[in-house]
């Protein structure tokens, strides 16, 4: 009598069997610091994630990157190696698009210089991941500045296509703003609010502008505070500290500046200037100096203020003045 051998395609258990979910696999264009907290927050849900950048050398460094982060928040026990690991193993670096094949949806989210240079670039991109993607995947950026229905001119199904900006690019920032284009059907729309539910974020609906909410609101905030700074009306640890103790806002606006990054602040300044035309967000002189020092904030260890290794803040920049 021949023995039934039992597999696992008799409980109904086959891959083609198995309930596909709406989201399983994310792909990131990007590998800089804004591409690698993205795809450590997505990859922290469950979620597979394939980072691609230009060259080997960047995804070799971006995993280094992302594992010394989350040594850090190690040692904060906010969590454990195992999950560390689990996290690294589920990001797959590459510099070929056509590992984007199968994914439910791909972010744009790269560093540019200029206005001009960031729309033919983000253009590029988007042209490159819809060569390789399936008809419904669908296709974002996290420009703020940029428009999605501009950006995507070119494309054959610009249906699928929507900005999707994270207000920071760190895994507690609660919300998103998704901005439905002119082109961007209902269903992606809708499947793009499901994705960011999936990941934890609060969904905030977006009209296109660019600058979209945050960006058009933290731009101002930054400039005038430097406005005052250089106008000699308060110390730059007494004007954080009124916006903190004052209004109750988590970090004073030189400490935002920072944490977001002086060069990323300066590029948003250009491109609002550029498409308004209004004083409000012409760059402050200081913004600019610090920038051009290439002392950008904690990812530098000097912006307004003086950084540790760990990115604790420790004194003011001498730099700066009063």
């Amino acid at each position: 009598m021949t023995e039934k051998i039992e597999r696992l395609e008799d409980y109904g258990l086959s891959k083609d069997n198995k309930p596909k979910t709406l989201f399983s696999r994310v792909g990131i264009v990007g590998a800089g610091s804004v591409g690698q907290n993205i795809a450590r927050m997505v990859s922290s849900k469950g979620l597979d994630v394939i980072l691609l950048d230009l060259s080997q050398e960047k995804i070799d460094q971006a995993y280094v990157d992302l594992a010394k982060e989350l040594d850090r928040m190690i040692e904060r026990w906010g969590m454990t190696n195992s999950e560390k690991l689990g996290i690294l193993s589920r990001i797959k670096g590459t510099t070929d698009y056509t590992s984007f094949k199968g994914c439910d949806i791909v972010i744009e989210a790269i560093k540019s210089s200029t206005r001009e240079h960031s729309h033919d670039v983000r253009s590029e991109i988007l042209k490159k991941i819809e060569m390789h993607v399936d008809r419904d995947t669908i296709i974002a950026t996290n420009s703020s500045t940029q428009v999605i229905t501009e950006l995507t001119a070119d494309l054959t199904y610009k249906d699928r296509c929507v900005s999707f900006h994270f207000l920071t690019p760190e895994a507690d920032a609660r919300i998103v703003e998704i901005v439905k284009g002119l082109y961007t059907s209902q269903e992606a729309y809708e499947n793009t609010m499901k994705f960011a539910n999936l990941i934890g974020k609060k969904v905030v609906p977006v009209k296109e502008s660019p600058g979209i909410i945050s960006t058009r609101l933290i731009v101002p905030f930054i400039n005038e505070a430097c406005e005052v700074l250089m106008e000699g009306v308060g110390t730059m640890e007494d004007i954080d500290l009124t916006m903190k103790v004052g209004f109750g806002l988590p970090l004073g606006p030189f400490e935002m500046a920072d944490k977001i990054g002086l060069d990323k602040i300066l590029r948003w300044c250009e491109n609002l200037y550029d498409e308004f035309g209004d004083l409000k967000y012409k760059s402050s002189p200081l913004l600019k100096k610090l920038v051009r020092a290439n002392q950008w904030g904690r990812r530098t260890g000097r912006g307004f203020y003086e950084y540790n290794k760990d990115g604790v803040k420790i004194t003011k920049n001498i730099s700066v003045g009063e």
